[in-house]
């Protein structure tokens, strides 16, 4: 074919661009399209442009055969259409080992800069995931993680995906952990981190919650930039994804599978934890959920109570460093593990107490006065399974004088709000239903709702007295019900 005129190729391409965005959308065309250009056409090849690396990947992956079939409205037959990486645009990083083994000499000076910034110690090799990215917490590592039947498989896998050299084949991809809340994910999310940047610093790591996510996505659209937000994502090695239940929105949601799946198909970790299983994130599409399913999902239980024992234990020595004064007996740790039956928060505010009473009353700490600081820290019913919600809207309807209809109507008003979130708190302690359960339940919910309710109250018991009353005489309630 014989060479078009730089103006007859322009008239084309916008109407091939007409054609692009007819079918497939204003969305997709202005994530994939809508900064691509065409160069030549000559010889039965038609040649375009893209800014990025990232974008001519995912184009040639996605999108080969129907740009050749559009373009060929316009020019006719095609052997094919070649994208290329437009020099003007963002410098990108080198795709393999081999690039950065070149010569400095025979790379661009752009591709020398990278490189460089590669090879200098961790904590300068990723300035952009620092910026981007959620802060680690420099106390969260492997060596820290007490470990414990409960967590022993999340812990494990947590640790094979640190540990992976760069080029090794996955052994899992993703790895998605969940467990409710204090259990140890953000943790783990924080140690793989620290590993990896520590072991292989040229790895670019990023560690981010899913609100941030949402964050820079927003940012980005915003400033009419989101290419260069998907290409910085698609240049991330291992992605780790914290509180991933927050993810909201159809957009959003669409702009994190496509980053997923791009990852994922280029053979990049990631990693996600979220307080339920992938099956039970109803606000996710459900071809997403059942690629979250595809890798290894492993959940984090309750700690048993060898491990709640080392939990208070290593609490207290930190604590005695900083007070040599405080005393705590065995007999008085050994009362704490076994009424405490939750995780490490709910141990930390029980510590809390204790440390308390002790500091303020100076008097030695005995397992009755252990026992007085906790009284209202019920201790959740074994047999949890025959604790129906239904006994619970019963309950907490009659204590506070709240007709059934108006604990799972949209109401706002405080007299009800507040019944309505002790009882969401009851359902989550006395019950094993999950979160969204708890949330059709009451109303139809969404999990979130129930997951905020149940935060809420447990930060109110923390100082109000009078609802701790309140609270452990409603479980003394429920759990004297019959059985059903």
């Amino acid at each position: 074919m014989s060479m078009k005129s730089a103006q007859n190729l322009k008239q084309s391409w916008d109407r091939i661009a007409a054609r692009l965005r007819a079918e497939l959308g204003e969305d997709l065309y202005s994530s994939w399209f809508a900064r691509m250009e065409a160069e030549e056409c000559q010889d039965r090849q038609l040649a375009v442009s893209v800014p990025t690396r990232f974008l001519k990947n995912w184009i040639e992956s996605h999108y080969a055969a129907r740009l050749q079939k559009i373009s060929e409205t316009e020019f006719g037959a095609l052997d094919g259409v070649a994208i290329r990486v437009r020099s003007r645009g963002l410098p990108v990083r080198p795709q393999a080992e081999t690039e950065r083994r070149e010569p400095a000499e025979a790379q661009p000076a752009a591709t020398r800069v990278a490189a460089d910034i590669s090879s200098r110690p961790a904590i300068q090799a990723q300035p952009a995931g620092h910026d981007r990215g959620s802060p680690l917490d420099h106390s969260l590592t492997f060596e820290n993680f007490l470990l414990g039947r409960s967590n022993a498989l999340a812990h494990a896998a947590a640790m094979r995906v640190a540990d992976a050299q760069p080029g090794e084949p996955l052994s899992f991809n993703p790895l998605f952990i969940h467990s409710a809340a204090g259990l140890g994910k953000t943790h783990m999310l924080n140690a793989i981190s620290w590993r990896i940047r520590q072991q292989n610093p040229e790895r670019k790591v990023l560690f981010i919650t899913a609100e941030r996510f949402m964050y820079h996505f927003i940012t980005a659209l915003r400033a009419r930039d989101v290419i260069s937000f998907k290409d910085f994502f698609q240049s991330i090695d291992v992605l780790l994804i914290d509180d991933f239940q927050f993810l909201q929105g159809k957009t959003m949601q669409q702009e994190f599978c496509h980053t997923f799946n791009s990852l994922v198909d280029a053979k990049r970790q990631v990693v996600i934890a979220a307080d339920v299983p992938p099956a039970q994130l109803e606000s996710i599409d459900q071809r997403m959920r059942s690629r979250l399913a595809g890798g290894l999902v492993v959940d984090v239980g309750l700690p048993e109570l060898e491990l709640r024992r080392a939990i208070i234990e290593t609490r207290l020595g930190d604590v005695r460093r900083r007070d040599p004064s405080l005393i705590v007996g065995e007999d008085v740790i050994d009362f704490i593990a076994s009424r405490i039956t939750g995780g490490g928060r709910e141990i930390e505010g029980a510590l809390n107490r204790i440390i308390a009473s002790q500091q303020l009353t100076r008097a030695p700490m005995t397992v009755d006065l252990a026992s007085m600081a906790l009284r209202d820290l019920a201790q959740p019913q074994a047999d949890g399974a025959r604790i129906r919600i239904d006994d619970i809207l019963k309950i907490v309807g009659r204590h506070y004088n709240v007709a059934r209809t108006d604990l799972l109507s949209p109401r706002r008003a405080r007299t009800i709000v507040r019944p309505r979130q002790i009882g969401m708190y009851l359902a989550k302690k006395l019950t094993p239903r999950s979160l969204p359960e708890i949330g059709r339940r009451f109303g139809g919910r969404d999990h979130s709702t129930v997951l905020h309710a149940v935060r809420k109250i447990e930060d109110m018991l923390k100082t109000d007295d009078k609802l701790a009353r309140e609270v452990a005489l409603l479980i003394k309630l429920v759990e004297q019900q019959p059985p059903a």
